[in-house]
């Protein structure tokens, strides 16, 4: 039983953040977001939660894996699971500033700082498991995309001055 208590707490934590981030936005969705200039090629606001849980959970597993396989915290995993921290803290940053703030500014240096980082991770992860590195490859995709797309919201709806 053991063997599937570090995994679960590995999985769950990242989604622990998530689940806060989604009541920020759907505060926001009708009442803000979907006011603004929005590209046509945006997802549907249903696609959001099911690719983020996945990406959560992929995500954390990658960071058992590196725990496991790095010796924990104080073995060659430190620094991995640093970054790992570094990341998903900026991960759940994104969402009070982007939604709940309405920063489309500072939303997108958020991003694009969080894109850096998750390729720092990868890079170190992979030293440690490869698996680990490849786990977080359609996390970088998806935040390629979404960092295009906050680009595009940043551009298309100028900050109005007071």
């Amino acid at each position: 039983m053991s063997d599937y208590i570090a995994p679960t707490a590995a999985i769950i934590l990242p989604n622990i953040g998530g689940l806060a981030g989604g009541f920020i936005t759907r505060g926001n969705i009708k009442t803000w977001y979907e006011g603004l200039k929005l590209p046509s090629w945006r997802p549907p606001n249903r696609i959001f939660p099911p690719v983020w849980t996945t990406l959560y959970c992929t995500m954390g597993y990658a960071s058992y894996l590196v725990w496991r396989d790095g010796g924990g915290f104080g073995g060659d995993a430190a620094l991995p699971l640093a970054a790992y921290g570094t990341q998903l803290a900026l991960n759940w940053a994104w969402t009070p500033i982007f939604f709940g703030a309405h920063s489309l500014k500072w939303g997108l240096v958020e991003i694009v700082a969080l894109w850096g980082s998750i390729a720092g991770t990868i890079y170190l992860f992979h030293g440690v498991n490869e698996t680990a590195g490849l786990l977080l490859l359609p996390y970088l995709g998806w935040v390629s995309f979404a960092t295009a797309l906050t680009f595009r919201i940043w551009r298309d709806n100028p900050e109005k001055k007071d």
